[in-house]
């Protein structure tokens, strides 16, 4: 059934049942349990770039948006996203905001910007991290990866009756063949890490890992969390997720790690206008319940 289908579905069973429950003798406890699905995207947007020649963010900016309003995600971790992307973005579809520092604490840079629809979601508070041996200092590097890595997140409440909390988490390890070191303690940190931020709230995990499913950084994540890709018992599009402008993707990189969530659906769009696509990676779509 297609998502705006049972999201409207949902919420018309909602509203007969809180009709009934507001003239009972404890309407707040007649509340009825409601399950209402929450799609989320991870997004490599590739840094505007003067070298990516026809692929230059002006040109495929349109592309883009369109991939986004296509996908109508609830919130969208993306990577690389540079400030004047950003505005871009939510320029195009008002309805959505972002939030997040660059990975030199500032906005000059690249930024693990996360977006939300602001219908559907409400920010409750948000904070980053560094991938380092010191998280909190500010643009530190460690494991000799060559820049700086972080984490964005954000804690989000639903804005139905149901007000249901979770955390999104995102980030982009180091990308260099020589990093997997940096990778494997970067995925370890990010485990630490959820348990003093996140509690026992269920959470996302959106990024660009520069890790194959064959990896340990891979592995050390999915051990712990589940693969939205892998769980989902309805899948469409190829599961490799990085093409280089080609169309024709053959690594996957790209994830949505969950816990406290049931993946039903998963897609990685390959949207494009004749040879132009949003970026140089497919972004991978998640319904989750």
């Amino acid at each position: 059934m297609p998502f705006k289908i049972l999201r409207v579905a949902a919420l018309l069973t909602f509203t007969l049942a809180s009709a009934v429950a507001a003239h009972a003798p404890d309407a707040a406890k007649a509340r009825p349990h409601v399950r209402l699905p929450i799609r989320v995207m991870t997004f490599n947007v590739r840094y505007p770039s003067k070298d990516d020649g026809p692929n230059v963010w002006a040109k495929r900016r349109a592309v883009f948006v369109q991939t986004i309003a296509a996908a109508r995600p609830d919130v969208i971790g993306t990577q690389e996203l540079f400030a004047s992307q950003g505005a871009d973005i939510v320029r195009a579809l008002p309805g959505y905001a972002w939030f997040g520092r660059d990975r030199r604490g500032g906005h000059a840079d690249e930024h693990m910007g996360i977006f939300y629809r602001r219908d559907r979601l409400t920010l409750i508070r948000h904070g980053d991290y560094w991938l380092s041996d010191t998280p909190s200092v500010v643009g530190s590097m460690a494991w000799d990866a060559n820049l700086p890595r972080t984490v964005n997140w954000g804690v989000f409440e639903t804005r139905d009756p149901a007000r249901r909390q979770f955390v999104v988490f995102d980030t982009h390890f180091a990308h260099r063949d020589e990093d997997d070191g940096a990778r494997e303690r970067s995925a370890r940190l990010v485990l630490e890490q959820l348990a003093p931020i996140a509690g026992t709230l269920p959470v996302v995990l959106t990024g660009d890992m520069n890790a194959t499913p064959d990896s340990k950084a891979y592995h050390i994540l999915a051990d712990r969390l589940t693969d939205a890709w892998v769980a989902a018992p309805t899948r469409r599009g190829p599961a490799m997720t990085f093409h280089n402008f080609t169309g024709v993707a053959d690594r996957r990189i790209d994830y949505i790690f969950t816990r406290g969530f049931t993946p039903v659906r998963a897609t990685v769009r390959t949207d494009h206008v004749g040879p132009r696509y949003a970026s140089d990676h497919f972004p991978v779509v998640a319904d989750l319940e």
